[in-house]
């Protein structure tokens, strides 16, 4: 028997870390996938109790989900010494997620069925509930669970999740009715375990990435910004409840689920875009690598080597915080970064002036681990009020949150 830990281990992650979640797993091929979300959701910190259906038994065994949380894995309504296990783990749950949800499950599920402990906890909860379907493409199109689907989500207020479309089990062809990813469901789950907070429902825009001006329908002036500090702001923002809009510029990061994604290349195609999304935000962050200078005269054909060594005339590009400080509604958080080599803290400052920001976020281009093409990053934010926070190397992701706690501080003095 795995030993059940009774605390969450270290190094865990908002918003799961210490959190209770019942992963419900049903009787489906894509059972298969609840073992990497388990293993997951265990290593991110949270606490994980898993359900399984009788069916789901015969497609993963309990001892692969034991060995990879450290829990005791549940499965029957009725053992002796507990008989109200479906009470205990409905009130100690933070929140329940059920992936895959067969079409079985979810008819069961909208009759309000208690007929397995899986459903048993779900009457008994009034935790967030996150289902995910996962069928054959035709069950899944059938009037009936159509129907069982809305009254879930529309009665019950349940948070229905995919399906997505792709292959389906061996000689099924391909459509919708596949789980979705792991990854995905993840972040769902950390969405429904963040409480109400001053970021929800909040606008909030988000710039990331680098800017590509073109010397010739070839080449390009650019950067090394690989977009992860962006993104990792839009996923901590969309997690919180916020509405997101992320303007990326070329970045092959995977899109955070939910998060309305403007794909741009140039600094004036980011600055026209952020134009557009402001005038109704709350928050805007600006962590993209915008360019600031551009060839003055694209080339209109490739330039040859054997043409000589070409001169490039330069031209500022748009001061995308400058441009679009006129379009800032009244009350939004303007938040900016400042990427600089050696003490670049007067530099940040007058920017922070100059641009008319709340913070200003100072990280250094020329140290180990930071900056570009890093999953972590040393940062400085800067406040409009003076107070200013040195935040050791750390993740890209935890620099993101307390980025965000500031935020969600200025939203609330505001308010």
């Amino acid at each position: 028997m795995v030993p059940v830990p009774e605390s969450a281990p270290p190094g865990g992650r908002r918003p799961w870390a210490g959190r209770r979640v019942v992963l419900g797993v049903t009787g489906g091929i894509a059972a298969y996938k609840t073992v990497q979300l388990a293993r997951d959701l265990t290593k991110l910190g949270a606490l994980v109790d898993v359900v399984m259906t009788r069916t789901a038994l015969e497609f993963v065994g309990p001892i692969t989900f034991e060995a990879l949380t450290g829990r005791a894995i549940h499965s029957e309504i009725l053992q002796p010494g507990r008989a109200l296990d479906h009470i205990r783990l409905a009130r100690e749950a933070d929140m329940v997620c059920v992936a895959p949800a067969t079409a079985d499950f979810l008819a069961r599920a909208a009759a309000g069925r208690a007929d397995d402990l899986l459903a048993a906890i779900l009457l008994a909860t009034r935790v967030p509930v996150v289902i995910c379907p996962a069928m054959n493409d035709a069950m899944w199109a059938h009037p009936q669970t159509a129907r069982n689907v809305a009254h879930l989500a529309a009665s019950l207020h349940y948070r229905i999740v995919g399906p997505a479309s792709g292959a389906l089990a061996y000689a099924e062809g391909e459509g919708p009715g596949r789980l979705i990813e792991p990854a995905e469901i993840l972040e769902h789950i950390g969405r429904a375990l963040e409480a109400p907070n001053p970021v929800s429902d909040r606008k909030v825009v988000v710039t990331a990435g680098p800017t590509r001006e073109a010397v010739d329908p070839v080449r390009t002036l650019s950067n090394r910004s690989s977009g992860r500090m962006g993104f990792a702001l839009a996923s901590a923002a969309w997690r919180r409840g916020a509405d997101v809009t992320l303007v990326a510029g070329p970045t092959a990061l995977p899109v955070p689920p939910l998060t309305r994604v403007i794909r741009v290349e140039t600094a004036g195609q980011m600055a026209e875009a952020v134009s557009r999304e402001i005038g109704d935000a709350d928050v805007l962050l600006m962590a993209a690598a915008v360019a600031d200078f551009r060839p003055a005269n694209p080339a209109s054909s490739k330039i040859k080597r054997n043409d000589g060594v070409p001169r490039i005339d330069l031209e500022p590009a748009p001061d995308i915080l400058a441009t679009t400080r006129p379009l800032r509604p009244k009350g939004l958080v303007a938040v900016g970064f400042a990427l600089e080599t050696g003490n670049g803290e007067s530099e940040a400052r007058r920017k922070l002036d100059a641009k008319g920001l709340d913070f200003i976020v100072l990280n250094r281009a020329d140290e180990a681990g930071a900056g570009f093409e890093s999953e972590t990053n040393h940062v400085t934010i800067i406040g409009r009020d003076g107070r200013v926070e040195d935040i050791p190397l750390t993740t890209k992701t935890a620099v993101a949150e307390l980025i965000l706690d500031r935020v969600a501080e200025r939203l609330s003095g505001r308010t």
